[in-house]
């Protein structure tokens, strides 16, 4: 009879809080646009969280049973990803940085089983990779690490990672004791911080194992520019010429020292067997015979809930893009309105009115006429005709 399975990313609690706190955002929002969505759009936002929090739980349906290694060997790669990780003097002329993603690689294939994590480090600490038993996530974050970009540089210290290091080794022993722990130092050993180094000391019984590997040579090599669009070779601003970094190998040695660990000079590939002879577990016997369990197989289902969620996202997406579109619409007819009345009032003759809508005076009302005294053009019937007549009348009158 198949059932489902579930195997959450997170614990219950938490998940089950993270969903409530979501919930509330949706339907009790605090800003007075949020307060007047309508109810079709807070409840595709419910269905993301409540497909959220199911791909969260994992559910599966039992499959195939599968057989794999499994050792107790947890192992912890601390990588330099610094502008001198560019340098080429590994194996002739490659970056060091190839160099040391092929020893991630080798080593993982010799232990096989193992979990692994990766920290790299260059002004600060990132964890790549957490612990997991995963190769294939190992190979992946091998590949993808990329140093740090070189024109932001300013100078880095080769124990940076201490911190970063002793948690995730005392997270490790806390869960998991009975587990051996080895360290991987990789890296070329320079010292490019203004100050002297914190010493590399991790509290006892939280290394088992595990070895410094150094990059580089003592003659050194020019580094590549990373980072940015421009092509080259980092430039010494003192001299103008490409800067060249060279390995510390006292450096190193002393950081092997602090961790109790062998140190060793890493020239070439070998697909990590030398790294792993190298190893010494102590208290915890050794790293090799790992042997093979069954596990049960599981049919993953969360990725057809995230395919549900993206779905419901487009959706939203799509509403956003149309309400958006509308509004812009609505603008432009708004304005092309207002500019249309702008026009006609222009154009509209001003009847009756002066400047500011004051009634026209005498004088404005008059100045369209004739002044007094001005002739005009005689026509039948007019006044001059009758001036005459009157002044002929007259002097008739005075002969008499």
């Amino acid at each position: 009879m198949t059932s489902l399975s579930f195997l959450p990313v997170a614990p219950w609690p938490i998940l089950f809080l993270l969903a409530g706190l979501a919930a509330a955002l949706i339907w009790w929002p605090a800003g007075r646009r949020e307060r007047t969505e309508t109810g079709g759009a807070r409840g595709r936002r419910s269905a993301v969280v409540l497909l959220l929090l199911l791909a969260a739980t994992r559910p599966a349906l039992p499959g195939t049973d599968v057989r794999v290694d499994a050792s107790s060997v947890d192992v912890y790669f601390v990588v330099d990803t610094t502008t001198s990780s560019m340098a080429r003097d590994y194996a002739g002329s490659e970056p060091r940085l190839a160099g040391m993603r092929t020893d991630l690689k080798g080593v993982a294939a010799q232990l096989p089983g193992a979990r692994f994590t990766v920290l790299s480090f260059d002004l600060d600490t990132t964890t790549r990779l957490p612990l997991t038993s995963d190769a294939t996530a190992l190979y992946a974050a091998a590949d993808t690490l990329r140093p740090e970009t070189s024109r932001w540089s300013r100078g880095s210290s080769v124990t940076v990672a201490r911190t970063d290091l002793v948690a995730a080794l005392q997270r490790g022993q806390a869960t998991h004791p009975d587990r051996a722990r080895l360290v991987f130092y990789l890296g070329d050993g320079e010292q490019t911080a203004e100050t002297e180094p914190q010493p590399f000391e991790i509290p006892g019984g939280l290394v088992n194992g595990g070895a410094v590997l150094g990059y580089g040579t003592a003659a050194g090599g020019p580094m590549a520019t990373t980072g940015n669009l421009s092509e080259g070779d980092v430039v010494d601003p003192s001299t103008g010429k490409p800067a060249i970094s060279t390995i510390d190998e006292k450096q190193l040695a002393q950081i092997a020292d602090q961790l109790g660990v062998p140190y060793l000079h890493r020239q070439s590939d070998d697909a990590g067997q030398a790294i792993v002879d190298a190893v010494h577990l102590t208290q915890l016997g050794s790293v090799s015979g790992a042997e093979q369990i069954e596990l049960g197989g599981r049919t993953e289902l969360y990725w057809v809930l995230l395919l549900a969620v993206a779905l419901v996202g487009a959706w939203e997406l799509g509403l956003v893009i149309a309400s958006l579109t509308s509004l812009a619409a609505l603008k432009r007819r708004t304005a092309l309105g207002r500019t249309a009345l702008g026009r006609t009032a222009l154009g509209r003759p001003r009847l009756g009115r002066t400047r500011l809508g004051r009634p026209p005076t005498r004088r404005q009302a008059g100045a369209g006429r004739r002044p007094r005294g001005t002739p005009s053009d005689p026509s039948p019937g007019s006044t001059g005709h009758t001036q005459l007549e009157t002044s002929s009348s007259t002097g008739g009158g005075g002969s008499a």
